[in-house]
């Protein structure tokens, strides 16, 4: 005789059981609900786009240049290592309008800038790692740039 397998119900069943035998750990909890509340509900996202190279540059010892577009807005960031931090230049084109500001995230920080009649803006001395940029515009839906790793 053959032996069957285990019905659905008896399955589900195993796995309650076994479900409670290994919860989750608390720090793992506790970084899924940082995580959770650093969305924004019904934000724009800003997607990075190719930015050509300038014609001339020859070293690797410079800012990293990247585009994010968001459609109706673009986003170009310089980001500069200085001492194991980072520092981030930015343009929004076209301006988005009075009283729009910028806000640079990282998991554990966020700077809030106001925008000079560019729309550029500037922060200093960043830790390395994940960011977004959101810009808020007032009357519209703020545009988020998608999280983005970088390392001095």
């Amino acid at each position: 005789m053959t032996p069957q397998p285990p019905d659905d119900e008896a399955l589900i069943a195993a796995l309650r059981l076994a479900s409670g035998n290994d919860p989750v750990p608390e720090h793992v909890s506790a970084a899924a609900r940082a995580a959770f509340a650093l969305r924004l509900p019904g934000a724009a996202m800003a997607r990075p786009v190719a930015v050509p190279a300038p014609s001339g540059v020859r070293s690797a010892e410079r800012a990293r240049l990247i585009r994010f577009d968001a459609g109706d807005l673009v986003l170009d960031l310089e980001i500069d290592p200085a001492d194991g931090l980072l520092d981030l230049a930015g343009q929004l084109l076209p301006h988005p309008g009075p009283d729009a500001r910028v806000e640079i995230r990282t998991p554990r920080l966020t700077e809030s800038r106001a925008l000079s009649p560019a729309g550029r803006f500037a922060v200093t001395g960043l830790p390395p790692g994940w960011f977004s940029v959101v810009c808020h515009r007032p009357g519209r839906s703020p545009v988020a740039t998608v999280w983005t790793r970088i390392r001095p």
